[in-house]
């Protein structure tokens, strides 16, 4: 697989959990949702999760491209995106709904679109939702 594949790939994959992260987080209208029953907790969970995957695979874009890609596409706090994969995942029960609520309405429709037009940058068609 050339780097130009795998880089693709990988992107997808991002787009994959940041569509899954919009179903989810559709049924939540308020960060206090998360934490007021068993259902909002899996949905804290669940989001969580792929906002792991989102900021590891920010990561593996950075060694795959040597840094390169994502100073690009500079609307996008990139540091703040793998940060948040590492508090998520070292200090998972200090979790704030809050943030991840903001995240949830503010982050990810950027993160899409900047993750959409670097597809059409690679010359890629932007994929559905899975």
């Amino acid at each position: 697989m050339s780097d130009r594949e795998l880089i693709r790939e990988v992107i997808l994959q991002i787009l994959t959990a940041i569509g899954r992260i919009e179903r989810r987080a559709a049924g939540i209208s308020q960060a206090s949702d998360f934490v007021s029953s068993d259902a909002g907790y899996d949905m804290l969970d669940a989001i969580g999760m792929m906002l792991i995957a989102i900021g590891e695979s920010c990561k593996n874009l950075d060694k795959i491209t040597g840094g390169e890609l994502l100073a690009q596409y500079p609307d996008v706090d990139w540091k703040g995106v793998k940060g948040m994969r590492d508090v998520i995942s070292h200090h998972y029960f200090d979790i704030n709904p809050e943030i991840v609520f903001a995240v949830c309405r503010k982050q990810i429709p950027v993160l899409k679109r900047t993750f959409e037009a670097m597809l059409a940058d690679l010359g890629s068609t932007t994929p559905t939702n899975r």
